[in-house]
């Protein structure tokens, strides 16, 4: 029994040995050798939009610092020492046309108008003493006189000296009377300080500067405008007979304060005098009325100094196409994908070239499609495969 079982065992490997030859060549004898597929070349995958024309208001960015329009320095029209200072004459001091800023000692002012005075007293008294003279002798040449007088009988001569000495005597009382004025200075405009150089105390001299103002009616911002700009917005221009535009394009100016943006609405009201030697750049002035009004919001005021971004309002064009700078190849070729599915370069009239898009004129018609995407080996007539790309954002259509 043993040696059996011990048989079996020495022929159980080779059973199993057996059984898996007969499988493997079963298998083997069922395997079908598939038929080759010929590789197909897929056109490659290119984004386009659609070519829609719009009409668009075209704007000009330009950046600049507010000035104030009108700016003086506060002089004295006479000397004397200070004695009076307002608060409001201090740097960043508000004031109202007319308040009294600086007072000037004005005792020796009104010491001159006594003398005036006095001087025209005495001038009167010597013409009234000179014409009795006159009248004298006058009558006595009446009486007693022959052939023609001389005018120094009638004491005419010293008549006409007396009445300029009053007419000058006149002229002193005035003279002091407006130098008595000029002691207390007062403000020319609403306006703001700038700089202060003068305090109580200090004696001043006639024509020193005291202070620096400038008015806050209306605050003014120089935008340099490039010459290629030039086409797409109309500049008020002056001529030498006067004749101005008097509505030059809107402005929106954006300063940023404190962490966060704000915006002003003005307009550009002029041109300066003279084109930037260096730059060859047009200075176009944009006008804010009223920058320091108090708002119903939390903006702050357009403080001189403040630096502005503008965008200035241009012309309407009509009929224009807008796409995506990648679209360009070279200056002037766009890619097209017709209805068969290839690719066409078109030769465009570029309107205008923006940050971030092109604006053009001719070349493609509405409903064509652009291709947006990069193509290294482009050739015209290529088949493509084309997926419809997002709209092209940016500008103002209407």
């Amino acid at each position: 029994m043993n040696k059996l079982r011990l048989a079996l065992m020495g022929l159980l490997p080779l059973l199993v040995l057996a059984v898996g030859g007969f499988v493997a060549k079963a298998l083997i004898d069922s395997y079908e050798q598939p038929e080759p597929i010929p590789a197909v070349a897929q056109p490659p995958l290119v984004r386009v939009i659609p070519a829609e024309k719009t009409a668009l208001t075209l704007t000009v960015l330009a950046e600049g610092t507010v000035t104030p329009r009108t700016e003086s320095q506060l002089v004295p029209e006479i000397s004397g020492r200070v004695t009076k200072v307002s608060p409001s004459l201090a740097a960043g001091g508000f004031f109202d046309e007319g308040d009294v800023l600086l007072e000037i000692d004005s005792r020796d002012y009104n010491l001159a108008i006594v003398r005036a005075r006095a001087a025209i007293d005495q001038a009167k008294l010597r013409l009234l003493t000179e014409q009795l003279q006159s009248d004298i002798a006058r009558k006595e040449w009446e009486a007693l006189g022959e052939g023609e007088p001389s005018p120094l009988l009638f004491r005419e001569p010293q008549i006409g000296e007396v009445r300029s000495s009053l007419a000058a005597a006149e002229a002193a009382l005035e003279q002091a009377e407006f130098d008595l004025e000029r002691t207390v200075l007062r403000a020319p405009f609403a306006g703001r300080v700038r700089s202060k150089q003068v305090d109580v105390g200090q004696f001043v001299q006639r024509g020193m500067a005291l202070a620096t103002l400038y008015a806050v009616d209306v605050a003014e911002v120089r935008l340099p405008i490039p010459n290629a700009e030039l086409e797409y917005c109309r500049l008020p221009l002056a001529y030498r007979d006067g004749a101005t535009s008097e509505n030059g394009p809107a402005v929106k100016l954006t300063a940023r304060f404190a962490g966060r943006d704000y915006t002003w609405q003005g307009r550009i009201v002029r041109t300066e005098a003279e084109i930037d030697p260096r730059t060859r750049m047009v200075m176009a002035i944009a006008r804010v009325e009223d920058p320091y009004a108090r708002t119903g919001g939390s903006r702050p005021p357009l403080a001189v100094g403040m630096f502005v971004k503008a965008e200035i309002q241009g012309i309407r064009v009509r009929d224009v196409i807008r796409a995506p700078r990648s679209a360009m190849r070279n200056d002037d070729t766009v890619f097209v994908v017709d209805s068969g599915g290839r690719l066409q370069f078109r030769t465009v009239d570029i309107l205008r070239r923006e940050r971030e898009v092109v604006l053009i004129r001719d070349g493609i018609e509405e409903g064509e499609q652009i291709c947006v995407s990069p193509l290294e080996a482009a050739v015209e007539g290529m088949a493509v495969r084309a997926a419809e790309d997002e709209a092209v954002e940016g500008g103002e259509a209407g």
